[in-house]
């Protein structure tokens, strides 16, 4: 994708941009200005900015979520007609060329059908963990910061969907390496290993955009 920056609907353009290429485009780059200042808010703390890491929702033409894309990626689907936009970025954000304009998009939807070879069990991530658990405490229902896992590793435990819960670090102190039996405490929910296409997603996005949780399953923020 060629030299270009996202500027908000209406906002003033710098210098006129090179035309949107297909299928190999260059990244964008930053520069000073109004324009920077819209993803440089984002950047990381090494410098690197939030722009070269965002992801867009890939849904197949059914709307059953297939992954989550590189925005540069999403953008040349759209650019070559393969998929469309389904929901923008929430600022408003768009990208400009010489004769076009492209919402920056959050969802986009393919084209034409494609088939995914199923796939059984979700593998075990933190951020599916949490997902699964609500970001709640499985012990006492408290705001969860840390993975616990019920039966301790040192005594045999697994790193698995039911052995593994989300835990608020106070709990996960107290725990420490003994077993639920030997506390007298009870798990408020029996850990289980999701199921659906969706849990792909959410075990591998730590923070996936509100828009798209419609079609992960999950209720809208």
């Amino acid at each position: 994708m060629p030299d270009r920056q996202p500027t908000r609907i209406g906002a003033p353009g710098g210098p006129a941009p090179r035309t949107l290429a297909c299928p190999q485009p260059r990244p964008p780059t930053l520069t000073t200005g109004p324009v920077a200042g819209i993803v440089a808010d984002k950047a990381t703390a090494s410098g690197a900015p939030a722009w070269g890491r965002r992801r867009v929702l890939l849904l197949n033409t059914t709307f059953e979520p297939l992954t989550a894309l590189p925005l540069r990626r999403a953008i040349v689907l759209v650019v070559c007609g393969k998929a469309e936009v389904v929901h923008g970025d929430p600022a408003g954000l768009v990208l400009h060329s010489a004769t076009d304009s492209i919402l920056v998009p959050s969802v986009i939807r393919l084209s034409t059908f494609v088939r995914v070879p199923y796939r059984a069990r979700v593998p075990l991530t933190r951020a599916g963990l949490m997902h699964r658990d609500r970001y709640r405490c499985a012990y006492c229902g408290g705001r969860a910061e840390t993975i616990d896992h019920v039966v301790p590793r040192s005594r045999g435990g697994a790193h698995s969907w039911e052995n593994c819960v989300a835990s608020c670090a106070r709990c996960n102190h107290r725990k420490a390496d003994k077993l639920l039996s030997e506390l007298g405490w009870r798990l408020r929910v029996t850990p289980t290993a999701p199921r659906g296409p969706h849990w792909r997603l959410l075990a591998g996005v730590p923070d996936a955009d509100p828009l798209w949780l419609p079609y992960l399953g999950e209720p809208a923020a």
